[in-house]
């Protein structure tokens, strides 16, 4: 790819997903303009057998950029980094075309394995800030993983996954378009439980009301009762 077409192509990429950029100029000043075009260099190197000036270049737009791409990543077209302060993608990773990714973003292992041992995203992903995707599974096209979640384990696609570790909670096979860029309108299941928990203690409240009105009410009968009894009785002695 030459520069100029990676040039244009960076520009549309960002316009498209970032409102901030006023200028097509400004794309020059992106962190993650630099660190893609550091990786598809540092990534020429690496299929070559060029490991340590590969690893020199990865490293170096480490330092600049803040962003870590191992050289020996797999990366599609339109990849785009959000910032980008503490993202890091692993050696075996796999990214598809279209993937956007927030800042504080790893893409890891979970161990010293050997061979395929970190994540693969497909196609219209987007990974929200401070994400963790761990270990050598597949994030299926056109999901969202929420801000901070931690996952574990494989997501079918057009799925939102939340969470610490990360638990699918919306999947209903509606594609996710590129332009939809919003990480923060996800379902949270845990407030969820909360607002259900809070709900069925309000019931079991008004339940727990009801009956101790219902002892109430038959205590007050019972005591009405033995009045009246002790009262007759009383009106017997008098008689006598």
């Amino acid at each position: 790819m030459g520069i100029i077409k990676y040039i244009n192509e960076e520009i549309q990429v960002i316009r498209e997903r970032d409102p901030a950029i006023k200028t097509s100029a400004e794309v020059l000043l992106y962190p993650c303009f630099w660190a893609i075009l550091n990786y598809r260099v540092a990534h020429k190197l690496y299929k070559s057998g060029h490991y340590f000036w590969a690893r020199w270049i990865s490293q170096r737009s480490r330092r600049k950029t803040g962003i870590e791409i191992h050289p020996g990543a797999t990366i599609g077209k339109g990849l785009f980094i959000d910032h980008g302060s503490g993202v890091i993608i692993g050696e075996t990773t796999i990214i598809g075309d279209n993937v956007t990714l927030y800042q504080g973003v790893t893409l890891g292992g979970t161990g010293k394995e050997q061979g395929k041992r970190h994540p693969t995203l497909e196609d219209n992903v987007m990974v929200s800030a401070g994400a963790k995707i761990l270990g050598s599974f597949t994030i299926g096209e056109n999901s969202k993983i929420g801000a901070g979640s931690v996952v574990l384990k494989e997501v079918p696609p057009n799925c939102t996954v939340v969470g610490v570790p990360g638990r699918i909670v919306k999947q209903d096979n509606v594609k996710v378009p590129r332009s939809d860029m919003d990480q923060v309108n996800l379902p949270d299941p845990v407030m969820e439980e909360l607002l259900a928990l809070r709900m069925e203690n309000a019931d079991l409240n008004r339940q727990l009301e009801v009956l101790e009105e219902k002892e109430r009410q038959k205590a007050a009968r019972k005591a009405e009762k033995k009045k009246d009894k002790a009262e007759k009785k009383e009106k017997r002695h008098e008689a006598v």
